[in-house]
């Protein structure tokens, strides 16, 4: 053993051997328990960041925990290698995507390995390659002839530099989240999976997943959200066609004052012909996106479209209006407004000056309404008193009553919109019924097929208009319409030696790619040039990581494994990738090739890993952003922050603690924290920083603090090892632990606080995943082994398994490092993966003495040490002794004394 701890060259040996005995491959083994931990696979982008480092840090302990206790552990890699960044480099820097995307896949690998984690390298995947792909393109086609697959027109948030469709969650601001483009609407044909078909089981499945974070189900729930309600005909005017609505709320129906439509509706199109306000409304409406959360915060315009439509109970004309907050996509594209029970409604009619009427009320108002009218009956003063001392009406006749009601229901209203259920008024017939009851009656008069379960959930989106994704496996015959491509026909590989001229995909913009023969008819044919959507990769990763080279999507083996016992990822894919993910396993079970029902049991979210940012403003309104690493802070004489300054000792701002990003330059490169205090002081402070669902403050003091901390382990391990030859150190420690050397008072609290550790580490990491309290314990102990100053063989057996007991438990955090200090103890040929965890003596964390507060009267006055088996009366007669005591007692005549057997002494004196 070196004197001194060097990483380098300890983490080189270490990764040598590993890789030298092929230590992280996995077969299965039905005769032992199997354990799948998955970290979610990075983009490879070209070089990992801190965020990579913590996230696949949990993983890689959690697994290498796992496997000490004995478990069948895989933990595998891949890559999720297709999308738009590698499309846009490979644009900038005149190269292919596939040769961008191959070399930091190199790159990327050679850091994950340089941190030492534990994966199963056989089993890697890239998603780009077509091994991995022509699968996804085979459950393609199968789901298309089932039906669970189809094409139509849809309105689409398009960037118009990027040439691409986005998600509504990656328009931000009305933006393109990379180009920083004003995004259009779009009407364009739109490939896409029925996930409605599995709404109910995706919404019912989340009771069955407590492994999963609360946050992450509500998340999904409220993705999904179902409603019940019912869908209403309304007629239009002139016309014999019906403008179809669904609503939650019927018991509302009657408080109908116009009804709002989708610019894109059929309708208002129609009317715009004829119509220059309304061409120019839907000219505007076609930019920005179709998120809610951006429908929601908008400001709500609108233009009368000229028609009217027939209310189905009132037969009273309702102005129709096209709105920018109700889309085609949602519903029916037609949304009937209740200004009086909805806040929406209710900003967008008094802007426009349109009726709000009341039809529900609370149970106090309805009370109020019922006492008015019988006070009216009965022509008393009440009303008038209900209606803040309006003055009393000499006659009371029914149109006078009518009149007041309506003000007291006009007073409830200038308040604004009332969202509650309640009762029913100003409703005709239904007048006087709660929600439920109007509910029942409206479904009846509508009919059976009006009652409608919806979902806020929306047919999955699949295609892209961009290049560098896996092609949809769909050929368009003039005869036979869209075909799909036949399995042997299948992978319909990308061609990845091309050249781009602007962003227009390469093989929408070469016809040669583009023909083909007809598998039906054999006539001539083209392909779809659109490609998946990246998460189609992404959904069924893990799947594959189960079946390396399988014959099919997956085979057998996938049972061994599946489902993942622990997922690891951030909580930003809760409503994406998660949700799509959980769709896909189910698809996949349908089709009979896995047997679950869920693809992962439990669900870590690690928090993000933050960092200080530093910027100038610069003329032009931006602002010019400097690394932490090239900024030295100013402090006064107290070390309270006063300024900082760049490298070039020009000041800069300090700006807030954010995550790290490219945008904010304030990333910490794992490569140079590596390279100047190794991966195991980077991996042990990624862990010890905060607890893995808490966001983490990069410190690089705090990384030097770890370093210090393995530098002290190293040294102790070095005096244990060098004082006496290992074997006898081994040889004592057998003995000791077979309870044949007897220790004194001091060794005995050595081992029990040893034994203390072994516990608290197990329950810290095995069950609460609290790596940072773990640590500490750890570093507790290493202070009481430092202090225990003894040469005796007892307490050479005492330190040997201490610190192999450390080495264990540092393990999984730090493996580099615990390889070398398992070899230096006398254990060169073994793997200390293979090795058992430690578990906790029990006798070991017996205690021979207690120590007991003594009070005096109610007070603590002292303590005293007696025999853990010490009767009563010898704990009265040591506490009556204690010189402490005894002076809080000089004067006074001791009454009583009270024994909490292994708590406490109270004396009771006076």
């Amino acid at each position: 053993m070196h004197e001194t701890y060097e990483p380098g060259a300890v983490e080189t040996a270490a990764q040598k051997f590993w890789n030298d005995t092929r230590a992280f491959e996995v077969k299965e083994d039905r005769s032992k328990p199997k354990y799948y931990c998955l970290s979610m696979l990075p983009y490879p982008s070209g070089a990992l960041h801190m965020g990579h480092v913590r996230n696949y840090t949990i993983g890689d302990v959690i697994s290498r925990y796992q496997r000490m206790q004995g478990r069948n552990v895989l933990q595998p890699m891949g890559w999720d290698a297709f999308g738009l960044p590698a499309e846009n480099a490979a644009i900038k820097n005149n190269t292919a995507p596939a040769t961008w995307t191959y070399a930091n896949i190199e790159h990327m690998k050679a850091q994950l390995k340089r941190m030492g984690f534990a994966y199963d390298w056989s089993r890697e995947v890239a998603t780009c390659k077509p091994d991995y792909y022509r699968w996804e393109q085979q459950m393609f086609t199968r789901l298309f002839r089932q039906g669970l697959v189809y094409r139509k027109m849809s309105v689409v948030n398009w960037d118009p530099v990027d040439h691409t469709v986005l998600a509504n969650e990656q328009v931000i601001d009305g933006r393109g989240w990379r180009s920083g483009a004003l995004v259009e609407k779009r009407e364009i044909p739109q490939w896409f999976l029925r996930i409605t078909a599995y709404a109910e089981e995706l919404l019912n499945e989340l009771d069955n997943l407590p492994g999963w974070p609360d946050a992450v189900k509500t998340m999904q729930r409220n993705w999904i959200g179902r409603s019940e309600g019912l869908q209403i005909p309304f007629g239009i005017e002139g016309s014999d066609e019906k403008l179809e609505v669904f609503t939650t709320r019927p018991d509302t129906l009657l408080g109908v004052t116009f009804v709002s439509i989708a610019a894109e509706h059929p309708l208002a199109l129609a009317a715009a012909k004829d119509n220059a306000d309304l061409a120019a409304f839907i000219e505007e409406c076609r930019h920005g996106g179709t998120a809610e959360a951006e429908l929601e915060t908008q400001e709500k315009k609108g233009v009368f479209t000229g028609i009217y439509a027939v209310h189905p109970v009132s037969g009273e004309r309702v102005p129709v209006w096209a709105a920018n907050f109700v889309l085609m996509g949602y519903g029916t594209g037609a949304v009937m407004a209740v200004p009086g029970h909805d806040e929406r409604d209710n900003e967008f009619a008094r802007a426009y000056h349109l009726p709000i009427k009341l039809v529900i009320v609370s149970q106090d108002v309805r009370d109020a309404i019922e006492e008015l009218q019988r006070d009216v009956a009965a022509g008393g003063d009440a009303m008038s008193a209900a209606l803040g001392g309006s003055p009393a009406r000499d006659v009371y006749e029914p149109s006078a009553a009518v009149q007041l009601i309506e003000e007291f229901q006009q007073r409830v209203l200038s308040e604004g919109a009332y969202t509650e259920r309640g009762y029913l008024v100003n409703s005709g017939e239904y007048d006087g019924m709660d929600y439920d009851q109007a509910f029942a009656a409206l479904a009846e008069r509508f009919g059976a097929d009006a009652r409608k379960v919806n979902y806020r959930l929306r047919d999955w989106g699949v295609s892209r208009q961009r290049y560098w994704g896996c092609p949809i496996p769909i050929i368009y015959c003039p005869n036979c319409d869209a075909v799909p491509v036949p399995d042997e026909q299948l992978p319909v590989v990308l061609p990845e030696d091309v050249a781009f001229s602007g962003v227009v995909s390469p093989i929408k913009a070469d016809p040669e790619w583009r023909k083909c023969t007809c598998p039906q008819c054999g006539g001539p044919a083209e392909r779809e040039t659109d490609t998946f959507d990246t998460f189609m990769e992404s959904s069924w990763y893990y799947a594959r990581y189960t079946s390396p080279g399988a014959a099919g999507q997956v085979d057998e083996r996938a049972n061994y494994w599946l489902p993942v016992d622990q997922y690891i990822g951030g909580i930003e894919h809760a409503i994406l990738h998660l949700l799509y993910f959980r769709f896909y396993h189910k698809l996949l079970r349908d089709a009979g090739l896995v047997a679950s029902d869920e693809p992962a049991t439990n669900l870590l979210c690690q928090g993000m890993v933050v960092a200080e940012t530093f910027f100038r403003d610069e003329e032009n309104g931006g602002k010019t952003w400097f690394n932490p690493a090239d900024v030295s802070i100013q402090r006064d004489e107290r070390a309270r922050i006063i300024g900082a300054l760049a490298g070039d000792g020009l000041p800069v701002q300090i700006g807030g603690i954010e995550k790290m990003s490219k945008s904010k330059n304030n990333g910490v490169d794992p490569q140079t924290m590596v390279a100047s205090y190794g991966a195991d002081t980077v991996r042990l402070f990624s862990m010890f920083a905060s607890p893995p669902d808490m966001s983490l403050e990069w410190n690089e003091a705090g990384v030097e603090g770890m370093a210090r901390f393995l530098r002290r382990v190293w040294n102790q391990v070095h005096r244990h090892v060098s004082a006496a030859p290992v074997a006898e150190s081994q040889a004592a420690a057998a003995a000791l632990a077979r309870g044949e050397i007897a220790l004194d008072a001091e060794q005995k609290a050595v081992r029990r606080k040893l034994h203390e550790t072994i516990a608290k580490v197990s329950d810290d990491i095995g069950r609460r995943h609290a790596f940072n309290t773990a640590i500490a314990a750890v570093m507790e102990l290493l202070n009481v082994l430092a202090k225990f100053d003894d040469d005796s063989s007892a307490a050479r057996a005492v330190r040997q398994e201490a610190w192999e007991a450390v080495t264990l438990l540092l393990n999984p955090i730090t493996p580099h490092f615990s390889h070398a200090l398992w070899q230096a103890l006398g254990h060169a040929e073994s793997l200390i993966e293979d090795q058992r965890w430690p578990v906790a003596d029990a006798k070991a964390l017996e205690k021979d003495a207690l120590v007991l507060a003594v009070q005096v009267n109610g007070r603590l006055r002292g303590q005293i040490e007696v025999a853990v088996n010490a009767a009563k009366d010898e704990c009265e007669r040591l506490a009556l002794a204690d010189p402490v005591v005894a002076r809080f007692l000089e004067g006074q005549t001791v009454k009583k004394v009270i024994v909490v057997p292994g708590k406490i002494v109270n004396i009771v004196a006076g």
